[in-house]
């Protein structure tokens, strides 16, 4: 049974796709999924996103890809906290 962590990326230039995240990360261990996210109304990017990926991968990950540039911006990776209810 593989354990999965979610990453948070942020940074991310407009013009990211999920999927280009997946092939990015999966270039450091095995990407279960990746989403970047997008506003509501506008459909764009809000700059950041998340990947999931195998437990194992996870520091490796983080390692690899935090502070490095992704289509001329650095992005930060790092293990997402879990969501806080809103009230």
């Amino acid at each position: 049974m593989c354990v999965v962590r979610t990453l948070y990326v942020g940074n991310l230039p407009w013009a990211t796709r999920a999927e280009e995240l997946q092939e990015v990360f999966g270039r450091h261990g095995e990407v279960i999924s990746a989403r970047v996210i997008t506003d509501r109304e506008t459909g764009r990017s809000r700059g950041f996103g998340f990947v999931e990926v195998a437990d194992d991968d996870v520091e490796n990950m983080i390692a690899a890809m935090n502070g490095t540039e992704l289509d001329g911006r650095v992005i930060t990776v790092n293990e997402a906290k879990a969501r806080e209810e809103r009230a």
